[in-house]
């Protein structure tokens, strides 16, 4: 085999395995894609909470009746303790920065 026919036969191998490789890669055009992904994602989970923002607040005003006397008559007894559950609260966030920090539940 010369020269010239090897250089023949490997530029038809080079052709046939160009075939079968993946596409170039584009990274603008993926980057589109998942911006689309993304933005469609975020509108649906939009909606939900929507939806769920707009059903809770009909369940709380459909039940407000029922709930407000209830509600009064346990802060009377509670105000106290958590006026104090408050002002701990408070003291942990502003001395400890996080409150998980200041439990010692952060890793």
């Amino acid at each position: 085999m010369t020269p010239a026919e090897k250089n023949g036969a490997d530029d038809r191998l080079k052709a046939l395995f160009a075939l079968d490789e993946p596409a170039a890669r584009d990274p603008v055009f993926a980057t589109e894609v998942m911006a689309r992904v993304m933005r469609r994602r975020f509108q649906e989970d939009l909606a939900f909470l929507c939806a769920a923002t707009v059903v809770g607040g009909a369940a709380l005003w459909a039940i407000w009746p029922v709930l407000q006397p209830v509600l009064v008559t346990l802060s009377q007894g509670f105000a106290p303790a958590l006026g104090v559950l408050a002002l701990a609260a408070c003291a942990l966030v502003v001395v400890g920065g996080r409150v998980r920090t200041a439990l010692g539940l952060a890793s």
